[in-house]
Order: C-alpha cells, then structure tokens, then sequence
C-alpha cells in the first residue's frame, strides 16, 4: 500500500505524526488512530456538521479533509475544549441551557460555536440581528432534536457574560 509522505500536526495540544494511508479522512485519524471519539461520523458527506473539528481556528468538515492535508495545522476537537472536570464557559452554558438532547452532534455544535465566538472576538462581519447571526453562523450544524433554540441560548449567555 502507498504511504504518504510524514505529515505531523498538533491535536489538542499533542504533536502528532501520519505517515499512513493518504486517502484517510481527518475524521478516521481522529477516532480511529488517536482514539478521539468524540468527533462523530454523521453523514459522511459535509452536510450535518457532526464532525466539526477546528483548524488553525477555522471550522472545518473532518469528513471531508484528509489527514495527510493538515500538515503543519493545529487541530481541536471536543476533547480539547475542555474535560469533565474543568468545562469550558460555553459547555456550561449548553448544560444549562439543555442545548442538546440525543447528544450526537453536541460535539460538532460546541466545536463550531467555539469558533465562531472567536470570530466574534476577531470582529467578522455580522449578518444583522444578533440571534439570525448566530443561526446563520451556525447553519452547518444540524440537530436531528430540534434543540437549536437552547444552542442560540447557550451562545448568546457565552457572548453576553463578561470577560473572565
């Protein structure tokens, strides 16, 4: 089998090489190499979000990149944002604010919200009112629950609590 040539990047903080198959998606090396399950395999095909993992602080698809092409990245997936004993602000506030139900694309809604608070913070352009901006922002993640009112809710506590 061809190898690919070494690439390495930096996953939650751990430097990380691949070398393996090149037709390997990010989303397997993830849950499969490094045994990060946390990032979910929904559609396969970049259209629920499931798998919403960042990149160099970009959201992106792992269903749709390939390890190999994250060479010299930094990647963050839900187990980096924080752990059961020590949660981020924002998955607090989803707790509290009951912003997922089944849970299954909880990890890719998290992933993607904590990026897009930093493009807040880096003064992206908004689309309007404040919760159409953030449905907007966050059209790329599906929740098969329905619970999308309580992840704006989440978002908005987040946005609106003052800085630690």
């Amino acid at each position: 089998m061809f190898r690919a040539p070494p690439a390495r990047f930096v996953v939650n903080g751990a430097e990380f090489d691949y070398a393996g198959d090149p037709r390997r998606t990010l989303l397997d090396f993830l849950r499969y190499d490094l045994a990060l399950c946390g990032t979910k395999k929904g559609c396969d095909h970049g259209q629920c979000g499931a798998c919403t993992v960042i990149v160099d602080g970009k959201r992106v698809n792992s269903c749709l990149t390939l390890a190999v092409m994250q060479d010299g990245c930094e990647i963050t997936t839900i187990e980096g944002i924080g752990t059961p004993h020590h949660l981020s602000a924002l998955q607090r506030a989803f707790i509290k604010h009951d912003g997922f139900q089944c849970g299954y694309c909880t990890p890719g809604q998290i992933c993607s919200a904590t990026a897009l608070l930093q493009e807040l913070r880096n003064g992206w352009p908004s689309i309007g009112e404040p919760d159409d901006d953030l449905r907007e922002r966050m059209s790329g993640n599906l929740c098969r629950c329905g619970a999308y009112s309580n992840i704006i809710m989440a978002i908005r506590e987040v946005i609106e609590e003052p800085a630690a």
